[in-house]
């Protein structure tokens, strides 16, 4: 199956290490890193440390797009970016001890005959054998239904759909009459679609079944530390995986992301797609960057996870632990 990431609204990642961030103080930094970035990206990047060799297409500001080309050049990602007039975003992560701040802007300014030609050069290469990966934020002059539009082209193509986003251009997205073939929402962005404010596992699952009921094959639900829901006609599971280390937890849902289409490419079961995703996510953790762990660290990681089987009915029934 060839693999396209698209990444409307890259970013380049500047990683500030802090001992502990206290607000309205001076703080001297530890240690700074600047990487490519953005949801795609970041799953391309992953997919390559799996050794998957993704086509990544996107928006790219021409003023510092070195960073984005290094990148590609280092993990034999295809570079399909449109590059467009300007500088590409640049957002902060503040890492101390106890969590991760994100400062994120906007997003470069995009002209509507840009989308359109990235647009058409993805419905050319849309097929059967295709799984195309829509991630991210969308940068100012791109519609919020940019998602859905792209999916129905693709779709109509036969090609599978990975869709990670959040609110209007997921909202759109789901109000269309055939969702996406995979969705990878949060249990936040989940309730925010909603309408309710899922605070028990079971009203998770009610609002998840309802989207495999309209057409969603595969569906998985990132719970934070509480681990993730998968849903497909095959049943629903529970994986967890406690992280031994943890350094930052920019890029974990980009990982997991990266391991639903790694799954996907390798044809695998609803259980082996679970313990796939959660051991990209969890094997993430370790890193800063937008890269995984060795293979063999990442494989070792899948026999961890906690797998338990819910039960739909009445979405409380937990199953066995495998």
């Amino acid at each position: 199956m060839r693999v396209i990431t698209v990444t409307l609204n890259p970013a380049v990642d500047e990683t500030i290490t802090i001992d502990r961030l206290v607000p309205g103080t001076v703080h001297r930094a530890r240690d700074v890193r600047r990487n490519a970035g953005g949801k795609g990206v970041n799953v391309a990047s992953c997919l390559a440390d799996w050794g998957i060799r993704a086509r990544a297409f996107g928006l790219l500001g021409t003023e510092n797009a070195a960073p984005f080309e290094a990148l590609f050049t280092a993990g034999g990602i295809e570079d399909r970016f449109e590059r467009v007039a300007g500088a590409t975003r640049v957002n902060l992560k503040i890492v101390d001890a106890n969590d991760t701040t994100d400062i994120n802007l906007g997003g470069l300014p995009v002209r509507s005959e840009d989308v359109a030609s990235l647009v058409t050069k993805l419905e050319a290469l849309a097929g059967p054998d295709t799984l195309v990966v829509l991630a991210g934020s969308l940068p100012p002059g791109c519609p919020p239904s940019i998602y859905a539009d792209l999916s129905a082209r693709l779709c109509a193509r036969g090609a599978r759909v990975l869709l990670d986003s959040s609110g209007p251009p997921l909202s759109l997205a789901l109000a269309a009459p055939e969702l996406p073939y995979c969705l990878k929402p949060n249990r936040h962005e989940l309730a925010e679609w909603s309408g309710n404010a899922l605070d028990d596992l079971a009203d998770v699952v009610c609002v998840a079944d309802q989207l495999r009921d309209r057409g969603a094959k595969l569906i998985a639900v990132s719970l934070g530390a509480d681990g993730a829901l998968f849903l497909s006609e095959k049943g629903t599971i529970r994986a967890q995986l406690a992280a031994p280390t943890v350094v930052s937890t920019v890029g974990a849902g980009d990982a997991m992301v990266a391991g639903l289409a790694a799954a996907m490419a390798e044809g695998a079961s609803l259980e082996r797609t679970a313990r796939l995703a959660t051991a990209f996510a969890v094997a993430k953790l370790s890193l800063l960057g937008p890269h995984l762990p060795g293979r063999v660290e990442v494989e070792a990681l899948t026999h961890k996870v906690k797998i338990v089987a819910v039960e739909t009915a009445d979405a409380k029934g937990m199953g066995e632990t495998r």
